[in-house]
């Protein structure tokens, strides 16, 4: 069965075995780096996902400008009444500040943020929720339902250059703890307007 449906046995049959074995479940697969992550994971996740679409990045421009779908599905998914909140770095907060002076390109992660905003801005209903956050960002997180793409970051490495984890939530031993990092981060983050100038 389990190689017919082409899935693991651990997720088809979870209470067949033991917790250490869910765990190491969840792990579906890792890259070296992000842009490893095949190009049609990002999308197939996104159209699969019907509850929750949760993105936490100082940025995550290359989802905007290399997934021409991406947002039109966003958006979609958003009328379809999926829960969608985006948290973006805050390009007035130090954390930025600090990141772009790690990276040495002068300026250019808050230049992208910006960017990444106004193409959220203009194509996003109502219903998506987008917050500005200040927080240092250990990894940037993808969640899509029980589905999550989580890139991790290295000093001085950039975000496209750092190793990337695909987790599918079974048991939650991996799934939860970066559930729990992104719900922290949404509440401490500030709702972001609908212009430029908030």
């Amino acid at each position: 069965m389990a190689a017919v449906l082409q899935e693991d046995e651990t997720y088809l049959w979870p209470e067949s075995t033991n917790s250490a074995s869910l765990a190491g479940a969840e792990l579906v697969a890792t890259y070296p780096r992000r842009g490893d992550v095949p190009r049609h994971l990002w999308t197939e996740l996104l159209r699969a996902a019907q509850r929750d679409i949760d993105l936490l990045a100082f940025a995550g421009l290359f989802l905007t400008e290399e997934h021409t779908d991406w947002l039109p599905t966003v958006a979609q998914k958003a009328q379809q009444g999926a829960r969608v909140r985006l948290l973006l770095g805050d390009p007035r907060g130090v954390q930025l500040a600090a990141r772009d002076a790690e990276y040495r390109i002068g300026g250019g992660v808050a230049g992208r943020v910006v960017a990444v905003l106004n193409y959220y801005r203009q194509r996003m209903p109502e219903q998506v929720e987008i917050r500005l956050h200040d927080t240092p960002l250990y990894n940037s997180i993808y969640r899509f339902d029980d589905e999550m793409l989580v890139n991790v970051h290295a000093y001085g490495v950039l975000a496209a250059h750092t190793p990337t984890m695909h987790l599918r939530r079974i048991d939650g031993a991996f799934f939860h703890t970066y559930i729990e990092s992104y719900e922290r981060v949404w509440v401490s983050a500030r709702t972001a307007g609908r212009t430029v100038e908030d």
